[in-house]
């Protein structure tokens, strides 16, 4: 009897073990013989694909510590005042200076909240071709295509949300202050107390950054293909890579 016992929990696992194995199978067997996607299905696979990367993209980054806490897109001070920065902590400023850091990220995640929108229409205004190239490109493509198609536009509107978020959390007060007291030192080249234009581009760079993962993760990564026409589309698109 317990030598019975000790079977029967063996055999469920067996069949347990087998049977998702038989649902992989047939899973992979259903997306690759799903047949060639028509143009239609190709165009809302790709643009479904970057409205998700995109979109999870943006709500990641306007999360607290969303610039802050990741090193890979973190904003520090600019390359022409980092000396200032040096300066500034040789004089006992670090506080001002962890000030200024926390504040400049703090922006960009307040500016991230606005980008989804902003994405989402480029992506709205791409052509059959455009995503025929994508789809079928390099492994960043559409990343390479948002850098190359909406930069300057999200310059534009990205700013005056930027230059809002510096003011509502002091950020532009910081540097300014930080600005100030390095430009006090004697001899030293004037520091430009406007930051504006920097923190607008890193915030944008920044989101490219996550986009391209995001792109990368959905080229690469079966499970990240959530709805059936991703996984019709993207199967389609490895055949053709083979």
């Amino acid at each position: 009897m317990k030598t019975r016992l000790l079977i029967i929990p063996a055999l469920i696992a067996f069949i347990t073990l087998t049977s998702c194995d038989t649902l992989n199978q047939v899973a992979n067997a259903t997306v690759q013989n799903q047949g060639t996607p028509s143009s239609l299905e190709i165009g809302n696979g790709l643009k479904q694909a970057l409205e998700i990367g995109t979109g999870k993209s943006s709500d990641q980054l306007s999360a607290v510590n969303g610039f802050f806490g990741n090193a890979a897109i973190k904003i520090l001070f600019p390359p022409e005042a980092q000396k200032a920065e040096k300066t500034l902590r040789s004089l006992g400023l670090n506080s001002l200076c962890d000030n200024v850091i926390l504040s400049l990220n703090r922006a960009a995640e307040d500016a991230a909240k606005q980008a989804k929108p902003i994405f989402v229409d480029a992506i709205k205004q791409m052509t059959l071709q455009d995503v025929t190239n994508i789809l079928l490109g390099s492994q960043d493509a559409a990343t390479q295509y948002f850098k190359r198609t909406t930069t300057a536009k999200l310059s534009l509107q990205f700013k005056p949300v930027i230059q809002g978020s510096l003011n509502k959390v002091n950020a532009t007060k910081y540097y300014t202050d930080a600005a100030q007291a390095y430009n006090k030192v004697p001899f030293v080249k004037k520091m430009n107390p406007d930051i504006t234009d920097y923190v607008t581009q890193k915030a944008i760079d920044g989101l490219f950054v996550e986009i391209a993962k995001e792109e990368l993760n959905i080229r690469q990564n079966l499970g990240a293909r959530t709805t059936p026409l991703l996984q019709k589309v993207f199967a389609f698109a490895d055949k053709k890579k083979s």
